[in-house]
């Protein structure tokens, strides 16, 4: 079993009030939650990586947990997305051991979420910044939830570090004017309308 030792965790709130034209009726919030972790495969080259994303599902049940909290809980999130970042001694495909426990998590705890959960990875030394990619929960045809959100450590990823983010979203780009399927006409069949 690898040993994915938790070194830290941050959050970022962002309540968005105007963003050019009229104010809106309420604020729209969107929130990220990183966690740098000790990268177990770093410096070598391992076959089997994929039975790896089994250990790190309690990781993404703890932050998907402290993300809907920082939310003020579950009513109304409707955008999700998910990011992962590895540090120097590391290879690119490490962080997609990120997919399953990052994505599975958010969608159980959200319930109903239909669409997959948008993401971003990217190699990256200390202080390295990323975006993660948000979209629709139930539709990814949704275009006034297509969005993201960067976050970064000002110590991490360190050399054999992964860097691991979630980020949700409640309400659509302020003004948004682009067209495409309405969030009110979603029938959240098959993860696309």
């Amino acid at each position: 079993m690898p040993d994915f030792t938790l070194r830290k965790t941050m959050l970022f709130i962002e309540d968005i009030h105007h963003d050019g034209g009229p104010a809106p009726a309420q604020p729209r919030r969107r929130a990220a939650i990183v966690a740098l972790v000790r990268n177990p495969f770093a410096g070598g080259h391992t076959a089997d990586l994929q039975s790896a994303m089994d250990d790190l599902k309690p990781l993404g049940l703890q932050m998907t947990d402290r993300l809907i909290e920082a939310m003020g809980g579950p009513d109304g999130i409707d955008g999700y997305g998910k990011a992962s970042l590895v540090g120097e001694g590391g290879e690119l495909e490490h962080t997609a051991l990120w997919h399953v426990p990052g994505g599975y998590a958010m969608r159980e705890r959200l319930g109903e979420a239909k669409a997959i959960v948008p993401s971003s990875m990217k190699m990256g030394g200390v202080g390295t910044r990323i975006d993660i990619p948000l979209g629709h929960i139930n539709a990814a045809y949704v275009r006034s939830h297509f969005d993201g959100m960067e976050v970064g450590v000002p110590d991490g990823p360190r050399a054999q570090e992964l860097l691991f983010a979630l980020a949700m979203a409640r309400g659509p780009r302020i003004h948004h004017r682009m067209g495409g399927l309405q969030a009110e006409e979603v029938k959240g069949e098959d993860g696309l309308r």
